[in-house]
């Protein structure tokens, strides 16, 4: 409490030879009133802001639910790209060097990214590695774009239309739009969005990887490495769909009846 107002109008009432009236010390008491209702007001406003600023900075939590399927992704959509370049190079393509194999690099390269990114979701203080790993393995699925056309074009001119339409429609959008929403995960863990939204972003990009399997067998349905290269994108989708669901809280569906029984 501030004691000079009081101090004052003691001094002024107990000096020599001047005599005041009430009237006159009377507004020097009530002076600290109003100063303390508005000192009032300023702490409370004070609070509630530092309030608010604190409980806006928590909405993303721990991604540790996503990281043992997103190891997992990672590492067969990395296989998955090694498999399409040894299906460039078999003496039936034969077109190593070309779009295609280029392609199946930066698929590698997303792959690695990925990993990375799940090795460091067990962090709850590395989200912004996640991002980071996140986005490049989105640049690296949007790069394999423009390989894809160019392998497109290089079909055209060896009269392979065949593979020419099968990386056109069943490859070039599937692998763009798997770019495009991790490259929004990404986004998304740096802006500290939900974790019901980064996982749905999950669920999406594995959906579109799993359109991307079957383009990729179907470059070539008898070649073993194209076959098992679609099957490792497609193990790839459903590991991403299960990080998705993790992050969301969804469970999986248990096994009903008495099948597990059985040897």
């Amino acid at each position: 409490m501030n004691y000079m107002p009081i101090i004052a109008a003691i001094a002024l009432l107990t000096a020599p030879c001047r005599s005041f009236s009430p009237a006159q010390v009377l507004p020097l008491l009530q002076v600290r009133a109003p100063r303390q209702q508005e000192l009032t007001i300023i702490s409370s406003s004070t609070i509630s802001i530092s309030t608010s600023i604190s409980t806006s900075s928590t909405k993303l939590h721990s991604l540790k639910p996503a990281a043992l399927p997103l190891m997992d992704a990672g590492k067969a959509l990395a296989r998955s790209g090694e498999l399409l370049i040894d299906a460039t190079s078999t003496p039936k393509l034969d077109i190593y060097g070309g779009g295609l194999s280029s392609a199946g690099a930066n698929l590698r390269n997303a792959g690695d990214c990925l990993a990375q990114a799940a090795a460091s979701c067990r962090f709850k203080t590395a989200s912004e590695l996640v991002c980071d790993e996140m986005r490049e393995a989105a640049t690296c699925l949007i790069e394999a774009v423009v390989h894809l056309k160019k392998a497109a074009d290089d079909a055209e001119v060896d009269e392979l239309l065949a593979m020419k339409g099968c990386i056109e429609n069943d490859m070039i959008p599937y692998m763009q739009k798997s770019g495009e929403i991790l490259e929004l995960a990404g986004a998304g863990i740096m802006k500290r969005e939900k974790l019901d939204d980064i996982g749905k972003y999950f669920v999406a990009a594995g959906a579109e990887m799993g359109q991307l399997a079957l383009g990729i067998q179907k470059i070539d349905g008898e070649l073993e490495e194209t076959k098992v290269s679609g099957q490792r994108m497609l193990y790839a989708s459903q590991k991403l769909r299960e990080a998705g669901n993790n992050l969301m809280g969804v469970k999986p569906e248990q096994k009903k009846g008495k099948s597990w029984l059985k040897g």
